[in-house]
């Protein structure tokens, strides 16, 4: 299948609604839900079956869409396609610390809107696959961090107790450039040079990122170097 089986479309303007489902239905997805607000989709996604999720920047309510996907990416790993109408350099900072599957430009057409779910649903599923994949044993290229982490640098993965942690694009390669430099720390700019190709990006988003992971994987031993970097302290 090279489209989502369920979608869930987060956005405020009834005529985009029903324009995307018009879209879908052509195609037979199943739109699990449309919402216009942070709190309805937050208490939706509990019991509804979604594959992916398509949201505007601007909704209803106290929370926009990037603030309600940061919500949503803490507890449900699902690929997350933005609807915008800004290009300003702000928005685009700020929507990059996110790592999305994609976005899509206002005014839109129907071919815009299908070519960048398949393209993001491949990817999702590349991932998805990816992550479930457990190496039978320890490798020797294998970074042990402690008794419970180990980064496996073959597959670009890291693992828990032997399972392998779903992250985000950007979480994943924060993680493999600390986890190559295991017990060194690791510069902002260096870190920064990684993950985003433009350079201008504040550490303000960098922070926000390991936040995230911080957040995710509390008992990983990522350590903060002040006006410095950022290390992982590995134990074995």
């Amino acid at each position: 299948m090279d489209l989502p089986e369920n979608i869930v479309i987060v956005e405020d303007e009834v005529i985009t609604q029903r324009y995307l489902q018009d879209i879908f239905a052509q195609h037979k997805v199943n739109v699990s839900g449309c919402f216009d607000n942070a709190a309805e989709t937050l208490e939706a996604l509990k019991s509804i079956n979604c594959d992916m999720i398509l949201m505007d920047i601007n909704i209803k309510g106290p929370v926009d869409g990037i603030q309600l996907a940061k919500k949503i990416l803490e507890t449900h790993p699902l690929p997350v396609i933005f609807i915008t109408a800004h290009n300003d350099d702000a928005t685009l900072e700020e929507l990059l610390e996110l790592a999305p599957y994609g976005f899509i430009g206002k005014p839109f057409s129907s071919k815009e809107v299908l070519v960048t779910l398949r393209i993001a649903y491949k990817r999702y599923l590349i991932h998805s696959e990816a992550s479930r994949i457990a190496p039978p044993s320890e490798e020797a290229t294998d970074i042990v961090i402690n008794e419970y982490y180990r980064y496996s640098q073959t597959l670009s993965l890291l693992y828990y107790d032997r399972e392998a942690i779903k992250l985000n694009k950007k979480q994943g390669m924060l993680l493999e450039i600390l986890s190559k430099n295991v017990n060194t720390t690791v510069a902002y700019e260096a870190i920064i040079s990684y993950l985003w190709d433009d350079n201008s990006i504040s550490d303000s988003a960098l922070r926000t990122l390991v936040y995230s992971v911080r957040k995710l994987l509390p008992d990983l031993p990522i350590v903060s170097h002040s006006k410095v970097g950022y290390s992982l302290q590995a134990t074995r």
